[in-house]
């Protein structure tokens, strides 16, 4: 799966979706996706948690026949029980 998490990376950025300095984003985004995760939690708000970039991602990867990956912020994930 390593040749395949660069090469979506790859696309990625040819698609530009970010830039060539967001590779290594572009690799933990891909490697999330082609393990199917289901959440990828980031406090990355320029290149990955951005409505925008995350519909990039998608775009991308449904044109792979990939899934759809769930991109949130911690304070979307953290549970506050009530009391």
């Amino acid at each position: 799966m390593g040749y395949e998490a660069f090469d979506l990376a790859s696309q990625y950025i040819d698609e530009k979706v970010v830039g060539q300095t967001s590779f290594d984003d572009c690799v933990h985004i891909s490697t999330a996706t082609l393990n199917k995760v289901d959440f990828l939690v980031s406090w990355n708000f320029q290149h990955i948690v951005n409505v925008f970039r995350i519909r990039g991602y998608h775009a991308i990867n449904i044109k792979n026949g990939l899934i759809q990956l769930d991109i949130r912020s911690p304070k979307e994930i953290v549970r506050e029980d009530e009391e």
